[in-house]
């Protein structure tokens, strides 16, 4: 079993309009946009990525507005929920803030004890706000969203799988603990990690695959402290037999990638060096950041790209 994965780190989506989805995370929900950079694959769209004051590992969802692209159907295979933790008592200030601002999907639930919010985004993506301790952690509170109700950062993931039971096994040997289940969803959480610990997965054993599009999950990301740890996991995900990647520099962390049993991309990224690292903290996501082999064209890349405001 590893013991150095330490909760998500961060969850990447994909998106059809740029500025809808920098409207959408940083005034809607009130998080701070952390960078505004490109896809390392292709440059003329952009990456972006939403968070807390720092961009803490755990509190990260990114980004690809690929323009106008075809909205994803939902499914089997996918991360089918990505969920915020929010303080208690928080989800009436929620559903009246959403339900304003036109979101829809609107639904209370709860799950394990936990009140939820679930809504959709601007794509179809599907989000819960579950009510949790803040267990250290402090809210953004951009966009007048008050303290007592800021975003604290993830509190897990819900994927949906026709058959859990393979992935279940992989979170287990990547260190999750089977929990409990509550009719077809059962939780794996993780001891001594990060705040966003929690992964559920629901098994639909006669669902459609997902396809995807905007609004879907591209992958999720699973934190290691540093690199020697991130060696490690890859060394024992290969000799478990997975097909797992090279690592590569992303600039802000690095990563490597596997696709699971259930279809789902795992990514195991480094909480080094941080979203600072090229920026001061003050001025997080408001220059254009590219990797240093598209400095030379930055005059086009930035005529490619869409305004999205500040």
């Amino acid at each position: 079993m590893l013991k150095d994965i330490r909760g998500l780190h961060h969850v990447t989506s994909m998106a059809a309009d740029a500025a809808e989805n920098n409207r959408f995370f940083t005034d809607t929900l009130g998080l701070r946009r952390v960078k505004k950079t490109v896809n390392f694959d292709a440059p003329e769209v952009y990456h972006l990525y939403y968070g807390d004051e720092i961009g803490t590992p755990g509190s990260v969802m990114t980004y690809f507005p690929f323009g106008q692209m075809p909205r994803g159907r939902r499914g089997t295979g996918e991360v089918g929920v990505t969920e915020f933790a929010v303080p208690e008592g928080a989800l009436p200030y929620w559903r009246d803030r959403l339900a304003a601002r036109g979101a829809t999907g609107l639904g209370e639930t709860s799950f394990l004890g936990e009140n939820r919010l679930e809504f959709t985004g601007p794509d179809g993506d599907g989000f819960a706000l579950v009510e949790s301790a803040d267990r250290g952690r402090t809210a953004w509170t951009g966009a007048d969203v008050p303290q007592d109700a800021g975003i604290l950062g993830f509190h897990g993931a819900r994927m949906r799988l026709r058959d859990s039971a393979a992935t279940g096994e992989l979170l287990t040997f990547m260190g999750y603990q089977k929990d409990e289940t509550d009719g077809a969803v059962t939780r794996y959480r993780i001891e001594g990690g990060n705040a966003a610990d929690t992964i559920d997965l629901e098994a639909i054993a006669d669902g459609k695959a997902a396809s995807q599009g905007a609004g879907s999950v591209h992958h999720i990301a699973f934190a290691v402290e540093d690199r020697a740890a991130q060696l490690r996991v890859r060394e024992a995900l290969v000799d478990t037999g997975y097909q797992v990647t090279p690592v590569i520099d992303r600039d802000y962390f690095w990563a490597i990638y596997f696709r699971t049993p259930g279809g789902v991309l795992f990514e195991i990224a480094t909480n080094e060096p941080g979203f600072d690292r090229d920026e001061d903290t003050a001025q997080l996501g408001q220059a254009l950041k590219l990797p240093t082999r598209y400095e030379p064209y930055r005059s086009q890349i930035e005529g490619l790209l869409p305004a999205i405001g500040a």
